[in-house]
């Protein structure tokens, strides 16, 4: 690669949104090409990742990551090609998962990054059903879920990168499932594609009655990513001993402020105390990531199978992320979103 006719296109927080974000918070910019230091190597972005966890990390707030500083690369997990290599464990023209960020090329140690078979048919996959949805969904629902035959499980954002393995998850492990998740054709795909016993629209007026009559004999396991007016529905219906993984709260990340209404800390604590339900957080890679080929060694054979079925949702350009993000957050997408950045193919025996 002769780096001196290429740029890097980067794109850099410019302002913390008040509220959702808007195009205005990001501004798209171009630099060199970094040149990689001896132990390090330069990877070229083919997929970027959009997921909602983002929308956090543009706060500058306290979290369990270090906020993005204006100015700086958004973060996100990437799947890139090595175009050079000064890194003994890695060659040019392997294929890795990296967390290069909203840009064409980064510069990597290593550290973190995990190589893929360069040969894969959907390299796009390590970011979704093999990648960190898929591992969130499946130590969530099986390690703090602790899903057992007959009984019912409930999962928002039913067709989304988590949701949707959760619950195919929950079906091979012999559940009754009931998705929620926005609009008619989500709803659909879930029971029908999916294999859900049952979807209901979250925009319906009626949802809590529709909730009651899919779930007679109450809810078991509630796998939360959405929050809000969703899990009002849900907590009533919490059967003595379920359990609630926590793995997101997307109907919050844009709030400024508390919703209005009444204080319903003591109703949750009430319940949680009486029905001894267990409410567990997690952040999937600080608290599963030495269990990541566990997860794969019972993923591969599912999806090669046919046993879970992935859907993808991909926009072209790196261009197109600001637009593909804002819309992630509304609830446009349908299925893992990603975004091709580089070409379908790249050339793996490029010589630099």
């Amino acid at each position: 690669m002769n780096q001196s006719t290429h740029i890097n296109r980067q794109i850099t927080l410019a302002a913390r949104p008040n509220g959702a974000p808007i195009q205005n918070d990001f501004k798209l910019v171009e630099s060199p090409v970094p040149t990689p230091a001896d132990g390090e190597m330069l990877l070229r972005t083919r997929y970027l990742s959009l997921d909602p966890y983002m929308r956090g990390r543009m706060n500058d707030a306290k979290s369990y990551a270090d906020p993005v500083g204006l100015g700086e690369v958004m973060v996100g997990g990437s799947i890139c090609q090595v175009e050079i290599s000064n890194h003994a464990d890695f060659e040019q023209g392997d294929l890795v998962v990296a967390f290069g960020g909203w840009q064409d090329y980064c510069v990597s140690d290593g550290v973190g990054v995990i190589k893929l078979d360069k040969t894969m048919q959907n390299p796009s996959y390590g970011l979704g059903v093999l990648g960190m949805p898929g591992l969130t969904a499946y130590m969530g629902l099986l390690d703090i879920g602790e899903p057992q035959a007959g009984e019912t499980l409930v999962v928002a954002a039913a067709t989304g990168a988590v949701g949707s393995l959760v619950g195919q998850i929950a079906k091979l492990k012999g559940c009754k499932v009931v998705g929620i998740a926005g609009g008619q054709e989500k709803c659909d795909y879930a029971v029908n594609e999916l294999g859900f016993d049952a979807c209901i629209d979250h925009r319906a007026t009626d949802l809590e009655e529709q909730l009651v009559q899919a779930c007679p004999d109450g809810i078991d396991i509630y796998y939360e990513n959405v929050g809000g007016k969703v899990f009002d529905a849900v907590l009533p219906l919490l059967n003595t001993k379920a359990r609630v993984p926590l793995c997101g709260l997307i109907s919050q990340y844009n709030a400024t402020e508390l919703p209005v209404g009444p204080d319903r800390i003591g109703l949750l604590m009430g319940n949680m105390l009486v029905k001894r339900i267990k409410m567990q957080g997690f952040i999937v890679f600080d608290d599963y990531g030495h269990r990541y080929k566990e997860f794969q060694d019972a993923m591969v054979p599912w999806l090669l199978s046919g046993q879970i079925k992935y859907k993808e949702d991909k926009v072209t350009g790196l261009e197109q992320a600001v637009t593909a993000f804002i819309g992630l957050l509304q609830g446009k997408n349908f299925g893992k979103l990603v975004v091709q950045v580089g070409p379908e193919q790249l050339d793996l025996g490029a010589k630099s």
